[in-house]
């Protein structure tokens, strides 16, 4: 085509540079992507071939292509002058070099299409005005399209709807084609995850909410499942052991299907257990990857995937570098002490080092950071215990090491010695900050622009807290995103038992952005009892003891088991025919027993009790 546009005399040649000429043809047409240095192939690909080619190494292909192919044969050529021409027979011998490739003709539409992708159109233009602009366009005489090429229009093609309002842009058509190697795919939340033939569920459809997530449900039905389930969606690595196929399951049952959406793309991906292998067969080729990950783990353990590393990682694997996957997962110990690999690289310093050196800078960066999230993580100011408020180093016996501090009301205390749920918070509150400080360190270092999304994932946000702070908890984790970045989009999935965590989210809790979710066991006739998740109605209890008896934790009543007894049995008495005094005065020594001097249950049986006979 483009030795056509250059007129290429017929019996005699012209001097043109066949590498400038074919780099221009490549850049004007060949090119979809502006921002990437890689150029794309439209034409048939064999299987091992890439589709994206960088420029120079497409040309050479090219220029490789003609002498393979014979169309050189067709040509002039003058090698020491660089001077081209076509042969009186070149048709032909085209002809017979596109029927040795089993194309015949060439579909000049289709091609057309290709080549105008960009090109504004009048709305009176028909498909016979494209193909003709493409002849004019390219210099082709009627023996040329005669002999080389398809002139008719697909019978698939609708007339009418050849032409849409706008141009195509490079984001329709990268759904298309795909995106060329060197641009990063795009930032996405999850929102989309099906677990078929694994885990307590034979089938599990969870559709996370945008910004934050409650996942309720008896102890067993998975919560912490879901949890690993979402990790290795977002990361393609488990945070632990995999996630297994169930013994019933057939051959093609086990499947995790999930969705990653970006701003302006998605990205599902259908994944199914290799039996053979044992494992999960590998996610490959993302066009939207999770942001900035958090995990924090019941056992103590947190999980993070820094988007930045990762990608350092896979183009040292690309450059055929020896180099193992980062590490994702750090027990307790990791992240209080650091983590070296076998060659002493280091991985994290750990909390008490970086709190050390982040507490002694001059400008306390990004030590005044770890301080505002740690003030926001803090329990009620009304609590006993207060804001968490680092103190001053101190030095322990037999310990050469600097010890951060906490000052409580009652005096300031070594880290290392803080209560159980201080200490998490105090790591959850390091992590977060360190986290997204390293993945700013890295995306500088590998020049790209910082994610601006975070996905945290929480197992038992309650855990080792006082009532006080489960009140507290999650709205001071929504609002910790305002202490790093103002534009950082977090998504949220939090597991939990604590009714104090859902009143606590009640003036927050946003049904267009927020979701409910409670797994349950529900008998089914085909299967038996199994397990599913449902999206419930957030509705506000107003009180504690509200949510324990409403449908997120079904509690039968706010008190002790023999207490509830002892009201059941109450009521069925209440209920009877012709209950006798006897009956009536041994419930009310078991309520006398189990039930508080002011419990509202009260009013309602001394009236009954009366009329029986008992007086309390």
């Amino acid at each position: 085509m483009k030795f056509k546009q250059l007129q290429l005399p017929v019996g005699n040649t012209i001097e043109i540079s066949l590498h400038l000429e074919i780099k221009d043809f490549l850049e004007s047409y060949y090119k979809p992507c502006k921002e990437s240095e890689f150029y794309y192939r439209c034409s048939h690909v064999l299987r091992r071939q890439r589709r994206w080619m960088k420029l120079n190494k497409y040309v050479k292909f090219i220029i490789e292509d003609f002498s393979k192919n014979l169309f050189i044969e067709a040509l002039i050529q003058k090698i020491d002058e660089d001077s081209w021409g076509w042969k009186d027979n070149y048709i032909e011998i085209l002809k017979s070099c596109l029927c040795n490739n089993h194309n015949q003709v060439i579909p000049i539409f289709h091609l057309a299409v290709w080549i105008y992708r960009e090109k504004e159109w009048s709305s009176e233009t028909t498909s016979e005005d494209i193909i003709e602009h493409f002849k004019n366009d390219f210099l082709l005489n009627e023996e040329e399209i005669n002999q080389l090429f398809d002139i008719s229009i697909p019978e698939n093609i609708n007339i009418n709807q050849i032409f849409q309002d706008q141009v195509v842009s490079w984001e329709e058509l990268k759904t298309v084609i795909g995106k060329p190697p060197d641009i990063l795919p795009e930032e996405g939340a999850l929102t989309y995850l099906e677990i078929q033939g694994v885990g307590s569920a034979k089938k599990l459809c969870f559709e996370p909410a945008e910004r934050l997530s409650l996942i309720t449900g008896d102890n067993g039905f998975g919560k912490t499942f879901l949890l690993e389930c979402a990790w290795w969606a977002l990361t393609g690595q488990w945070a632990n052991l995999p996630a297994y196929p169930t013994q019933t399951a057939s051959e093609d049952e086990p499947v995790i299907t999930f969705e990653i959406s970006g701003d302006s793309e998605s990205d599902t991906e259908s994944i199914s257990y290799d039996w053979q292998l044992q494992r999960w067969n590998e996610i490959k080729n993302r066009s939207t990857i999770p942001g900035l990950l958090i995990y924090a783990r019941v056992d103590g353990s947190f999980a993070v995937w820094d988007t930045a590393k990762q990608y350092l990682s896979s183009s040292s694997r690309i450059r055929n570098i020896e180099k193992k996957p980062l590490p994702f997962v750090f027990t307790k110990d990791e992240l209080w002490n650091g983590q070296k690999d076998e060659n002493g690289n280091t991985f994290i310093n750990g909390l008490l080092q970086d709190w050390i050196q982040w507490q002694s800078r001059p400008d306390k960066y990004p030590f005044d950071t770890l301080e505002k999230v740690l003030e926001r993580l803090s329990p009620p100011e009304e609590g006993d215990l207060g804001i968490l408020k680092p103190g001053e180093p101190v030095r322990l016996p037999y310990d050469a090491r600097e010890i951060p501090t906490i000052e409580h009301p009652y005096g300031t205390v070594p880290i290392i010695h803080a209560s159980a749920g201080v200490q998490r918070i105090i790591t959850m509150a390091y992590l977060i900050v360190w986290a997204y400080e390293e993945h700013k360190i890295q995306s500088k270092l590998i020049r790209i622009e910082p994610q601006k999304r975070m996905v945290i994932l929480v197992d038992e946000l309650e855990a080792h807290l006082h009532p006080q702070w489960q009140r507290a908890i999650l709205p001071a984790l929504l609002d910790v995103r305002d202490d790093l970045a103002s534009d950082l989009q977090v998504q949220i999935m939090v597991a939990t038992h604590s009714p104090l965590v859902m009143a606590s989210v009640e003036p927050r809790f946003d049904q267009r952005v927020d979701k409910l979710f409670s797994l349950e066991l529900v008998k089914s006739d085909l299967l038996g009892n199994e397990v599913q998740i449902e999206e419930l109605p957030f509705i506000r209890q107003g009180v504690v003891d509200s949510w324990l008896m409403s449908d997120v934790f079904k509690l039968r009543h706010a008190r002790s088991l023999e207490a509830e007894k002892a009201i059941e049995a109450a009521k069925v008495l209440q209920l009877s025919d012709n209950p006798n005094s006897e009956d009536v005065a041994r419930v009310s020594n078991d309520l006398a027993r189990y039930l508080s001097e002011d419990d509202r249950f009260w009013p309602r049986w001394v009236y009954f009790a009366e009329q029986h006979g008992v007086h309390l």
